[in-house]
């Protein structure tokens, strides 16, 4: 291994791997019968969901899922290390796959720069995924857009159902960062133009056609969760759906191909399913049930990851996506770096290149309560440390003692630069304690509980708030949904995803704090409701200097500035 490669890109490295052809892997590894895939060039495929029929009495092979401490701008490498991991359980001759979202276009033209793991741990080719992949955002945003349409298109012909252009709740979408579209004004320019009125868009990513394409687990079940849908309401304050208006089937249509999970691989050649990509913060934050499904009939061992830290993917993947799919998680792996800690612990971004070990000590706080809610699930785990070039021997050692003598099982991970030879330590420590530690999943709370038991459940127990308060419109949503009977379905609260808070900027672990609902929206066919606290958007705006100013293409046709 190259000794300077912490000096390379993520992109140069993607760029020098040498790839296998994707038609070796659905074959030879992954043993798929020739018409049970589809060919996208010669590196990305997509699975046929006879597979899952195929292989229905299969036995599943065990889950792990990724989390991580509140995210901050040091980095954590949840996404690398997930891949890493799966690396290392093949090198250990474990047949382990990768299960991760695709990434959205937004976050990568504005903040993050990409999302495909780093250095010696990425899935490839990472160009594509990070970019237009296999069209599937486009299927969603299309399909999204698709209903706005029909629905003003059914108020201009008449509007049969009575919908209320006030009352109208669904919103078009675009794959993008871009704060001037949240509010808008549509219809403009006379009689033929349509009926004006006040509309709005989301990040494609937050639609709720996005959470429905990671929930549904067949063709059926998409169609009749997209029927589902709760659009707006009448004049008389009835719910309109999807199903009201005809038009399930034609969104079904849009999305026939698209919900076929995407195989791809890693730098080492590990299959990763890369399906679906729900933000965590204001989504349920995890890639596809039928991908994680597929791949744990396809292995003995999936790799998962959910987004942010574990308050906000990994709360939603066991309490809204395992209740949905039926899944039983063997363990978790709680991501940190010890630059993320010392942030936690007050340091500042330009301090963190030096050796702190009182402020790493104060940051591992935040750490011990993303512990705490894993173990408030019943599941054995395993904290990852992530090694940085920054990171000084006598911090390492200070993280690794702390762990020791707090008897949390841990493990030093330098899969950023070693590949999944970094994560054999971390693997070989994942597999321990799933063989000697008792794994008694259960959810925080039953579907049965009431809307604001529940959120005090998710607030109380994950975040450690004090309480709930709820402004005056969020306690007459929840009233109206409640008397709709819809009281019964699992939260997704939308909540930043840098502080346990819902204010970004406390960092640590804070205590005697109150959550506020501000807003509650309903997801029929997804399968949940939305709590949105604070001052969360569902439409993010761009940096000052976003990461598209540093992007290129060679003459060549190569991609630049990807990280």
């Amino acid at each position: 291994m190259n000794t300077n490669n912490h000096f390379k890109s993520d992109i140069e490295i993607a760029q020098e791997a040498l790839l296998k052809p994707i038609k070796l892997l659905a074959e030879d590894y992954l043993e798929l019968k020739d018409d049970e895939y589809e060919l996208y060039g010669k590196y990305k495929a997509k699975l046929s969901l006879n597979v899952l029929d195929r292989l229905k009495d299969q036995s599943s092979g065990q889950v792990i899922l990724v989390t991580s401490i509140n995210p901050t701008p040091a980095g954590e490498g949840k996404s690398t290390v997930t891949v890493g991991l799966a690396q290392a359980l093949n090198q250990l001759k474990k047949r382990a796959i990768v299960a991760m979202r695709e990434p959205s276009l937004g976050p990568t033209m504005g903040l993050k720069g990409g999302a495909t793991g780093g250095g010696y741990s990425q899935v490839l080719p990472m160009e594509d995924i990070n970019l237009h992949f296999t069209g599937d955002l486009h299927a969603i945003s299309t399909a999204n857009n698709a209903l706005a349409s029909f629905i003003d298109n059914h108020i201009y012909q008449g509007n049969v159902l009575e919908i209320d252009p006030r009352r109208i709740t669904w919103k078009r979408v675009l794959d993008l960062n871009d704060r001037s579209l949240r509010n808008i004004t549509i219809g403009l320019g006379g009689p033929t133009n349509g009926v004006p009125r006040e509309d709005h868009f989301d990040i494609t990513v937050a639609s709720e056609i996005m959470a429905i394409f990671c929930l549904a687990d067949s063709l059926a079940d998409l169609r009749s969760r997209l029927a589902r849908i709760v659009i707006g309401y009448t004049y008389s304050n009835k719910p309109v759906t999807v199903a009201d208006l005809g038009y399930e089937g034609a969104l079904t249509l849009i999305l026939k191909d698209a919900l076929k999970p995407n195989l791809v691989q890693t730098i080492e050649h590990t299959p990763a399913l890369v399906h679906g990509g729900p933000f965590a913060n204001i989504a349920h934050g995890c890639n596809s049930l039928l991908a994680t499904k597929m791949a744990a009939k396809l292995g003995d061992y999936v790799v998962t990851e959910a987004g942010f830290g574990a308050d906000l993917g990994a709360e939603k993947f066991l309490n809204i996506k395992a209740r949905i799919g039926q899944i039983h998680p063997s363990a978790v792996v709680i991501v940190a770096t010890i630059r993320a800690l010392k942030m936690h612990g007050g340091k500042k971004k330009d301090e963190l290149q030096h050796e702190d070990t009182a402020a790493l000590m104060a940051g591992v706080a935040n750490l011990t309560k993303h512990i705490e809610t894993i173990k408030s699930f019943g599941l054995p785990y395993v904290v990852a440390i992530n090694k940085f070039t920054t990171d000084t021997e006598k911090e390492i050692k200070g993280i690794l003692e702390w762990c020791k003598e707090n008897s949390h099982p841990s493990a030093l991970c330098e899969v950023w630069e070693h590949g999944g030879k970094g994560g054999i330590e971390l693997a070989r420590k994942l597999l321990e304690i799933i063989e000697s530690e008792q794994n008694k999943f259960q959810y925080l709370y039953s579907t049965s509980s009431s809307i604001k038991q529940k959120i005090f459940h998710i607030a109380t127990i994950v975040y450690g708030a004090s309480g709930v308060q709820y402004t005056s419109k969020a306690e007459k949503q929840i009233s109206e949904f409640e008397k709709l009977g819809w009281g019964h379905l699992p939260i997704c609260m939308a909540k930043t995803q840098y502080s346990l808070t819902d204010e970004a900027h406390i960092l640590g672990r804070p205590e005697n704090f109150m959550i506020t609902i501000r807003e509650c929206k309903v997801s029929l066919g997804a399968g949940f409701i939305v709590a949105l606290t604070g001052s969360i958007m569902t439409m993010p705006g761009l940096p000052k200097k976003p990461a598209a100013l540093a992007m290129n293409v060679t003459d060549e046709g190569l991609a630049t500035g990807l990280f």
